[in-house]
């Protein structure tokens, strides 16, 4: 019974439909797993009364035989999530003692369906970054190793990717901006998927570029993150970008069957220097898809190119906007003042104080773009690239491709401080192969697929078409079966 914190969601949910195990053997054994794992840094607030309370809430469900597929299933909310009563930072000093009184509509559908929260799980500051290093809170280490170097969980999501990596939970939260689902599960060797733009309510979601930021699952296989993603799916009128499309079974959908499927290849994210490994692991994944009946077509995305530039105008300007809130006036931090100081010196003492260096980063970057004189140079240049990288999407899936497949990231989890402290834009280059995606509003997923030289986790991406998650999870589930990746990291923690 000390193990169960290592199972699969769905082997749990039918354990515990069986009455083999309950709610509180499951969450027990995660609160132990979390208590012995400090180390990793990915739990931030631990919330073991409210876990063993909605625990035996969702065991008297169960016993009923009302409860929904999520029922009973220990899970982490990511920070960036507003969680009623608990702490919810988003990693940020400016946010220091924020309790919300509302629940955000995702964990709070979550919570309707009998999941059980375990606590709130480390990320990058308001979700900006690559690495998990720009967090309050310290940054989080991968549970994947090599030597006596520790590694980055990836970002922004780490905590999440990291807790479900090392069995602390059984599945978890996240939000993707630009790559911040599908780079952390890559480097973990956990499977992530960032939902179609709309799919997934934003409703008390801290903010950080609004039309990219979208919350998913981050699992241990695809089925888990369909099971999860349907729970977490829906529309919400108090979020205005909701879609009001009806939620498919999507765990009824993975039949293994693609035969007929078309599955592009874009010659763009062929960039130079790619690694060898990478590229390798690329052309296994297009040759398992083939062998699994899927035709694999060459494709073009021409603007792909200049994804990344306009990635970090628009996010940025959208987070200069977001950000302006956080004023020292109605919650969070408040700096101390001196005698005679003003609200003037009040916004930028506390603004100094509360934001880390990566948002002072991105909100100057964002309000200079955003300035008389710079607004058409930058920002509407652009959403002009923009919408011409949603075109090509749009071009090659009116083609009959049915889904794309490329890297999930350039390379293998890196050691914690080596890009941190370099060049900025070298640290937002792991971003490559997903800013697209958000860009495009469309559903992406990573999935782990091999080992590195190092023995390190590798992962593929699959693009699918708009609001259709279920068809994306479906191929996914047949790579996920021909890869066999079944390695985990060999616990030091």
């Amino acid at each position: 019974m000390s193990d169960l914190n290592k199972l699969t969601l769905a082997d749990a949910r039918d354990r515990l439909r069986a009455g083999d195990v309950t709610s509180v053997d499951l969450t027990e054994a995660c609160l132990r797993a979390i208590d012995g794992a400090d180390r990793l840094n990915a739990f931030v607030h631990k919330t073991p009364d409210l876990a063993l309370e909605r625990a035996k809430a969702a065991d008297a469900r169960i016993r009923q035989g009302d409860a929904p597929a999520m029922c009973g299933i220990p899970v982490g909310i990511k920070d960036l999530f507003c969680t009623e009563g608990v702490a919810s930072q988003a990693a940020s000093g400016i946010l220091n003692g924020f309790r919300p009184e509302y629940e955000s509509t995702v964990s709070a559908q979550l919570r309707d369906a009998g999941a059980v929260m375990l606590g709130k799980l480390n990320m990058d500051e308001f979700a900006m970054g690559s690495s998990n290093e720009t967090s309050v809170y310290g940054n989080v280490i991968n549970p994947w190793k090599t030597d006596d170097r520790d590694l980055t969980p990836g970002g922004s999501s780490g905590g999440s990717a990291a807790a479900v990596a090392a069995d602390l939970c059984l599945a978890a939260t996240g939000t993707d901006t630009g790559g911040s689902i599908r780079q952390p599960a890559a480097f973990t060797g956990t499977v992530g998927i960032k939902p179609t733009y709309g799919r997934c309510s934003r409703w008390g979601i801290v903010a950080f570029a609004s039309s990219l930021d979208q919350a998913g699952p981050m699992t241990k296989t695809v089925r888990d993150a369909a099971i999860m993603l349907q729970a977490m799916c829906g529309h919400d009128a108090k979020d205005s970008t909701s879609a009001d499309l009806p939620v498919p079974d999507f765990e009824a959908m993975l039949t293994g069957d693609i035969r007929g499927k078309k599955i592009g290849i874009p010659r763009e994210y062929q960039i130079d220097g790619m690694p060898a490994e990478i590229a390798a692991l690329w052309a296994k994944g297009a040759d398992m898809l083939r062998d699994a009946g899927a035709e694999i077509v060459d494709i073009s995305l021409p603007h792909t190119k200049y994804a990344l530039p306009a990635y970090y105008v628009i996010a940025p300007a959208e987070a200069s906007s977001n950000l302006a809130r956080y004023d020292g006036v109605r919650y969070g931090h408040r700096a101390k003042l001196a005698a005679g100081d003003g609200i003037t010196q009040m916004y930028e003492k506390t603004r100094a104080e509360g934001f880390g260096a990566e948002v002072q980063r991105r909100v100057m970057i964002g309000t200079y773009v955003l300035s008389a004189g710079f607004y058409d140079a930058y920002y509407n240049r652009a959403r002009k690239v923009r919408s011409l990288i949603k075109r090509d999407f749009d071009t090659v899936f009116a083609g009959g491709i049915d889904a794309i497949l490329t890297p999930a990231t350039p390379s293998a989890a890196f050691g914690l401080g080596e890009m941190a402290n370099a060049d900025p834009v070298q640290m937002y280059l792991n971003d490559v192969f997903t800013v697209t995606v958000n860009l495009a509003g469309l559903p992406g997923i990573a999935l782990p697929a091999g080992l590195d030289a190092q023995g390190l986790p590798l992962g593929l991406q699959l693009i699918g078409r708009p609001w259709e998650e279920g068809e994306l999870l479906k191929t996914a589930h047949v790579l996920e079966g021909a890869a066999g990746f079944v390695s985990k990291p060999a616990k030091w923690w």
